[in-house]
Order: C-alpha cells, then sequence, then structure tokens
C-alpha cells in the first residue's frame, strides 16, 4: 500500500526485483479490481500538456527501468526529454508500487503501458484477456534482487525439507522458490510453505526467528544475515540469472491506434539503456534521475541498477526468438514453464492464453538498432573450476535416470529426451552456477570399472550440453562415484535401479 510505505520501507524496496513489488497485497483476482464506469479498453486520448501528446507507462520502485527514465530526462513528462526532442510526445512514468491500483490503473486507461514479469505474468493473464494483452518489450533481467536466507545449519536446498520456509505469493519471489525446489528434486508439498504479503514480511518473519528460510529482497538478504548470527544467503538471482524478466504489457487496441510512437517509445527505451550499460558516467546520471522521481539515496539508485541486466535491442530480439542462432531462455519459454510450475502448485486453474496470442514482436521487428552498444549480452565465461569448487557441497541436485546399457556410455536418443525434459531449462535458467555432473552405479561388478565407467557416462553427459546446446565446457565439473554414494540399499533391484542415476548438482560460481 502505497501510503502507508515507511521511509525504511521504500528503501529496503530500491534494489529489489522490480515485480518482486507486486507483492504489497495479495493477489486480487483482475476481473474483481476494474473501477466501475471506467472504459477499460484504453480511454486515455494521450494528449495533455498544451495539446502535447503524451504516453504514460506504469513502473515501480525499481532500478530495471532506468532505460526509459533515463532517456525520458527524468519521470515527468517533459519537454527537454529526448523522447519529445527525437520523437515528437512526451512519455510520463507514473510509480504505481500497489499492484491492485496498478492493474486497475491500466485497465481503466491511465495508463498506457504496465510493468509486469512474464514469469508472475501467468498467474494474472486470465484477467486480462478481454483487454488482449500484448507483451511489447522485455525491461531488463533481474541480477541479484531476490535471495533465499537460512538459518544456521542448513546448507542444501533439501536440508529444507519439513521446515518453514516464508515467500510472498505469485511474485517473483515465489518463481524463485519453485525453481530452487525443482533444481533439487523436492516438491512444494516438501516444505511447510508459509505465505506472507510481502518480502518484506518474509524478511520480518525470518529475524524474529518464526521460520527456517526466506526469500527476500536486496539489500534485506544481507540485514538478515548481519542480525541472525549464523545464517547465510543459500542462492540469489545473481546465479539464477536468467529466471525473472520485466516486460510491458500493452492493450492492443491502444497498440493498434499508435504503433508507430509505440515502436519509437520502444526504441528510445532501448537506446538508454544501451548508453546506461556502456558508460559509467550514464548510469550515474540515470542513479541521479532515479533518486529524484523515487526519493531514494543516489547510491541505493545506482545500486539499484546493478542488480539487473538493462536489456538492449540484441536482447529483446533473443527475448521474442527472433534471433534464430539464440539458445537461451526466451519469453515463449518462460512463460509457458511458468505456467506449469504455477499450475502444479495449485496457483492457476485453468488454461493460460497461448504466448503467440500475448507476445506481441512486431514493435522489435519494426526497430533497426545497429553497433556493439545495442548487442545482447554475452554468455557468462567460466575459467577452470579450481579444487575447492571441485569438492564444494552443492546447493542443489537433481538426480535424473539416464539407463545406459551394461558397459556403455553412449546417449541414445532417448536419453538426450530425458536429459532435455528434466534438466536443460534448469542449466538456462540457473545461467550464472556452476554444474557439478556426477555418474552413479550399483555395486555389481567391479568397484574400480563402475568408477571410470561412471565418469565416462558424467563426461558423455556434459558432451552433449556443450556440442548440441553451447554450454561453456569450463562450467562443467565431472565426477565418477561408480557404487562410492548409494541412496538405497543394493540388497534390492528397486534399491539397484536408483543408485544407477546422473546427478546434476548447481554449485555456486
Amino acid at each position: 500500500m502505497k501510503s502507508k510505505l515507511t521511509p525504511l520501507s521504500k528503501l529496503l524496496l530500491v534494489a529489489a526485483l522490480g515485480a518482486a513489488l507486486v507483492a504489497v497485497v495479495y493477489y486480487t483476482p483482475l476481473k474483481d479490481i476494474i473501477i466501475p464506469g471506467e472504459d477499460v479498453f484504453g480511454s486515455n486520448d494521450n494528449t495533455d500538456f498544451d495539446g502535447e501528446k503524451v504516453y504514460t507507462v506504469g513502473v515501480v520502485t525499481w532500478g530495471g527501468y532506468a532505460g526509459g527514465e533515463y532517456f525520458n530526462e527524468g519521470f515527468a513528462a517533459n519537454k527537454e526529454s529526448r523522447f519529445y526532442k527525437d520523437y515528437g510526445f512526451m512519455v510520463d512514468f507514473k510509480v504505481l508500487d500497489d499492484f491492485n491500483a496498478s492493474r486497475s490503473a491500466w485497465k481503466a486507461g491511465e495508463v498506457d503501458l504496465l510493468w509486469a514479469t512474464i514469469d508472475a505474468f501467468t498467474t494474472e493473464v486470465n484477467g486480462f484477456q478481454d483487454l488482449e494483452p500484448q507483451v511489447i518489450m522485455q525491461a531488463d533481467w533481474s541480477r541479484g534482487g531476490d535471495a533465499i536466507v537460512v538459518r544456521r545449519g542448513i546448507n542444501k536446498m533439501k536440508d529444507l525439507k519439513g521446515l518453514k520456509i516464508a515467500f510472498a505469493e505469485m511474485t517473483p519471489s515465489h518463481t524463485f522458490l519453485l525453481w530452487l525446489l525443482d533444481a533439487a528434486n523436492m516438491k512444494y508439498d516438501d516444505i511447510e510453505a508459509v505465505q506472507v504479503a510481502s518480502a518484506i514480511d518474509a524478511a520480518d518473519l525470518f529475524k524474529k526467528g518464526q521460520v527456517d528460510a526466506a526469500v527476500v529482497w536486496s539489500p534485506d538478504d544481507a540485514d538478515c544475515v548481519e542480525k541472525v548470527k549464523g545464517s547465510k544467503i543459500l542462492q540469489s538471482t545473481k546465479e539464477a540469472s536468467n529466471i525473472i524478466a520485466d516486460v510491458f504489457v500493452v492493450k492492443k487496441s491502444v497498440l493498434d491506434k499508435n504503433k508507430a510512437d509505440m515502436i519509437k517509445l520502444v526504441e528510445g527505451w532501448l537506446i538508454g539503456a544501451s548508453e546506461i550499460n556502456q558508460s559509467d558516467e550514464a548510469k550515474h546520471k540515470a542513479a541521479k534521475i532515479l533518486a529524484e522521481g523515487l526519493l531514494q539515496p543516489e547510491d541505493f539508485c545506482y545500486d539499484a541498477i546493478n542488480n539487473a541486466r538493462l536489456c538492449t535491442y540484441g536482447d529483446n530480439l533473443n527475448f521474442f526468438g527472433l534471433n534464430r542462432d539464440y539458445n537461451g531462455v526466451t519469453g515463449e519459454q518462460m512463460y509457458n514453464t511458468m505456467e506449469t510450475k504455477y499450475t502444479k502448485a495449485g496457483y492457476i486453474t485453468e488454461p493460460i492464453p497461448s504466448w503467440r496470442l500475448i507476445g506481441n514482436p512486431s514493435v522489435i521487428s519494426a526497430i533497426n538498432l545497429s553497433g556493439a552498444e545495442h548487442e545482447s549480452e554475452n554468455a557468462v565465461k567460466f575459467t577452470a573450476a579450481t579444487e575447492d569448487v571441485v569438492s564444494s557441497e552443492a546447493i542443489s541436485t537433481k538426480a535424473v535416470k539416464i539407463s545406459f546399457a551394461t558397459g556403455s556410455s553412449t546417449l541414445d536418443d532417448n536419453m538426450k529426451y530425458i536429459i532435455d525434459n528434466e534438466f536443460l531449462a534448469i542449466a538456462k535458467s540457473f545461467g550464472n552456477a556452476r554444474i557439478r555432473i556426477e555418474g552413479n552405479t550399483d555395486n555389481t561388478g567391479n568397484a574400480g570399472m563402475n568408477r571410470k565407467l561412471s565418469k565416462k557416462r558424467a563426461k558423455a553427459v556434459a558432451d552433449y550440453l556443450i556440442k548440441v546446446h553451447n554450454f561453456d565446457p569450463n562450467r562443467f565439473v565431472i565426477l565418477g562415484n561408480g557404487p562410492d554414494k548409494p541412496v538405497a540399499s543394493n540388497d534390492t533391484e528397486d534399491g539397484r535401479a536408483q543408485n544407477r542415476r546422473t546427478e546434476f548438482q548447481l554449485l555456486k560460481n
């Protein structure tokens, strides 16, 4: 509730993941919050300021939108804006930290473009269907805004089985938790879920000792670690680098009516993002603009920008699937994956619209920006793993059953399908985490030969991911355990089958 935020609370919001702010209240179905009597199909005629055309953009307190606010020379519509000087229209950035209020404003035509994250958008899109929402740009990737903090004695996700975890429902914090559980071969029912209204509330419960872990925002993560002795950050979106993407949504009626201007608005925004990415001077200028617009300290706003990857034109080509050579995470993949995850968790009860109906690439397709500053971000380059990394404890372990023929280390098409279906999305989404692949056998046969064979099998899996999916070879740590790490008794056929497994483990880089 925007009017009730204390100065401390607002400070905590600065470096937080943008769409995590949807958690200021519990989710209310969109069909229940339309403002009676208002035109909900884009009633804004976009004229004000002595007849000048103005487009209003609904944003939240978050550094990932700096590209547009920087290009606009501030939050308020003004004639010094490059949108006005270069394109002939004004842009007004309206801070709407209250989730329900932001959705009501968009439905009523009070804002033309609305913030969302594509992961959490799956939980609300059914309430928007009459408005034909169109996702027309990706603003940023979260890179450190969310983290899971844990009490003393918890060193990996499996340690949280049966314990209390606080998180804000249907927000990126919730998304992050679902991914962490999946990467650890855990289910939603394996934990005691403590749903709260916001990530700030989750942090408070953790600091009071009422939960064992909490998904929180930065800088609350550092505050929790400082105030709860022995606690630590188990993982953050710095490692889970391709899970949460901020996007902007426009009604189809508004897009059709103002297509040429929407193209220019997105183009200018992306130019602003590229300048900030390339120049620390520009980043400091952007931080100053955010500080004035959000009433926050400039250094915190600078850090908030650094907690995101401001997306460029090239990043948007990738997001909308317009770059055929891109092998990373696309908007469609995220949208479809999160529909499945939230459905399994019971938060989506009926099919959502196809990505083809809401992911609109036409705006990005109409833009043509060239130069290195507009290219997509480079994939993370990993150095060779040190001995400490090789032997480090895994944060999450995903066991996958890959049944090799006796004595063989050759992958067949079915094995490749299993890898793609059960692990590939995790590997892509946790793009900054190292991956340890461990081969394991039962105790049948010679132990030494089994160790060698299990390592060859683990290497075959890594080679497949490197060759077919273009992963960095240095990202992988390959181990062959043979029969040394059983997870079940070798006295039964079922136990031996469980022990013949390949494990994918996420490590901190």
